[in-house]
């Protein structure tokens, strides 16, 4: 599935054309790496940096979703693996 179409029906993006945008000012980490390409293929166990509004949101994908559903469908599909506990994992210096 493309990353754009990914961020419309997880509904971190409002429409596709928004997600577009996003990914071609590259905001977007997947595994790590800056976005590119707004074809990228996305898999089920690939990890997404997203900058929000107030913090950055860094989730796993469980599951590839067929539609753009309902919020409680499209958490479905990601487990957060940062929850902005007292040391954020976006937050961290990651020089050694």
């Amino acid at each position: 599935m493309r990353i754009d179409r990914l961020l419309c029906f997880l509904r971190f993006a409002k429409s596709r054309g928004a997600a577009q945008r996003w990914i071609s000012e590259g905001h977007i980490r997947r595994n790590g790496k800056r976005v590119t390409r707004l074809d990228q293929p996305m898999a089920i166990g690939d990890i997404l940096t997203l900058p929000l509004a107030k913090r950055v949101l860094v989730v796993r994908l469980t599951a590839l979703p067929a539609r753009r559903g309902p919020p409680a469908e499209a958490r479905s599909c990601y487990e957060e693996l940062d929850a902005g506990g007292t040391i954020a994992i976006a937050g961290r210096d990651s020089h050694f």
